[in-house]
């Protein structure tokens, strides 16, 4: 398995967890994975967010060619009488920031989420090749 590049920054969930009922809150936090891949034509970022909707759901660009993905889970309604005895899904809020190559069209960044997958695609610029020139030397 290839190495995470060193400008992924992690994310984190905050979760709170409840025991029978108990008033007692215990935080924990969860990581929220999101997969980066680098096509020809684009970086191209996969997150799993299921149970979220679009709305819930934040994907902006940052000055210095940063990628922002951000949202929040809301806690379930709890009604006095259920007894509860895991919660173990993570809510709350969760960032990420990516920090793109100079490549990247910032402009040009599209988002879609299907079936709780969140997929970003950024485009390439066409990295054009130095023309090479040949020099006549002469005596």
């Amino acid at each position: 398995m290839e190495t995470l590049p060193a400008s992924s920054a992690r994310c984190f969930w905050t979760i709170s967890l409840k025991a029978n009922n108990s008033s007692d809150e215990i935080s924990a936090t969860a990581n929220a994975r999101i997969d980066w891949k680098e096509t020809p034509e684009a970086h191209v970022f996969k997150a799993d967010l299921p149970g979220l909707k679009k709305e819930e759901v934040k994907v902006e660009v940052e000055e210095g060619r940063v990628l922002k993905i951000s949202g929040e889970r809301a806690a379930e309604k709890e009604d006095k009488n259920d007894k509860w005895h895991r919660i173990e899904r993570a809510r709350g809020k969760f960032l990420r920031r990516f920090y793109l190559p100079e490549n990247a069209k910032m402009d040009e960044v599209k988002a879609a989420m299907e079936n709780g997958v969140l997929t970003v695609t950024v485009p390439k610029q066409e990295v054009k090749k130095p023309q090479l020139k040949t020099i006549e030397i002469t005596a």
